[in-house]
């Protein structure tokens, strides 16, 4: 059975292309105020997920023993844009651990953001490792192997300690297993698991719970997701969905956008958990979905929300031609969802 249609793209009258998807809203007792599609189909994560994978930072005693505070955190759990600002905080990360950009096993790319490519091109230096949207996560994975005496080299192997320690974090929170079989490998090289798209949402609702008992691992993740939300610039950076939306809501909302069309979220304190995943991978698809969720929860906001979920579709010359916008059907749904 085909997943759902969740987002359209109009030019002129006619629709020109579909994006199809799965989505889950959770409580974090489980109780489900959306789900569509397939939502027990493996899915990988990849990047939307930064913020579980950066819990050991915190877990470990790392973050506390090299001084890292909200703009840390909140790098170690980003995908940022490769802003000198990002760079500059990735590299300051390593050499309070003693190391340098050499030990960063994430490969180099050029900075995500045009301005900063042009910026980096015109200066005649070559991308770093630090460019590398990841180079904050890995930063974080490399202080913990640091800070317990663990070999650095290696450390996004499955076997590393430090992968390991993530993956046990992953089976607590989301109630899943990450065997070898559903084991792949991300962009920068650390291991990435497939598991159920509710499996990922539940894991993010639970964090964004009140309990005041619990698993070390949620006391983490809050703090993780608390400094996320206080420097959002540090998660994405300039033009990202992620920046501007949690610094127009203020503490109230948590999101992160992962490769091919995977977006995290969650409203903490209310213990809810948003998943979703793009069939064929479109971000533009993603953050509108993301943003008619987030309308539809309430929290104000409208404006920006429909920015996001409502999007111009230009041509080479600047005129609008069409637009990215939420199917029908799927709109009438979300006006449906209360908490």
């Amino acid at each position: 059975m085909a997943n759902p249609v969740l987002v359209e793209v109009v030019r002129g009258n006619v629709v020109e292309s579909r994006h199809r998807g799965s989505l889950v809203v959770t409580e974090s007792g489980g109780h489900k105020l959306m789900a569509l599609g397939d939502r027990g189909a493996p899915v990988y994560p990849r990047s939307a997920i930064k913020l579980l994978q950066a819990i050991p930072l915190v877990m470990s005693g790392a973050a506390d023993a090299f001084g890292f505070g909200n703009r840390e955190l909140a790098l170690a759990c980003s995908s940022h844009n490769g802003e000198p600002r990002h760079t500059e905080l990735a590299n300051a990360m390593l050499v309070r651990a003693e190391l340098d950009a050499r030990a960063l096993e994430c490969g180099a790319h050029a900075p995500s953001l045009d301005r900063a490519a042009r910026e980096l091109l015109l200066s005649g230096e070559k991308p770093s490792a630090l460019h590398n949207n990841c180079s904050g996560k890995h930063a974080g994975m490399l202080a913990v192997a640091r800070h317990l005496g663990e070999q650095t080299k290696g450390y996004v192997r499955p076997d590393h300690p430090v992968q390991m320690r993530i993956a046990g974090i992953i089976a607590a929170l989301t109630g899943c297993q990450p065997t070898a079989d559903v084991c792949g490998v991300d962009g920068c090289s650390v291991p990435t698991w497939a598991l159920p798209l509710e499996a990922w949402a539940l894991a993010f609702a639970r964090i964004a719970g009140t309990a005041t008992t619990g698993a070390d691992e949620l006391a983490a993740g809050r703090k993780l997701m608390a400094a996320c939300m206080a420097e959002p610039a540090y998660v994405a950076g300039d033009k990202r969905f992620c920046t501007d939306v949690m610094a127009a809501f203020a503490g109230k909302v948590f999101v992160k956008t992962g490769a091919e069309g995977v977006f995290c979220g969650a409203l903490p304190g209310k213990g809810i958990g948003i998943a979703l995943k793009i069939d064929d991978g479109a971000t533009r698809a993603s953050e509108a979905v993301m943003a008619g969720v987030l309308g539809a929860l309430g929290g104000g906001h409208d404006e920006l929300l429909a920015r996001w979920s409502r999007k111009p579709l230009r041509n080479v010359a600047g005129a609008q031609v069409g637009e990215v916008r939420l199917e029908a059907e799927f709109a009438k749904t979300l006006m449906n969802v209360s908490l």
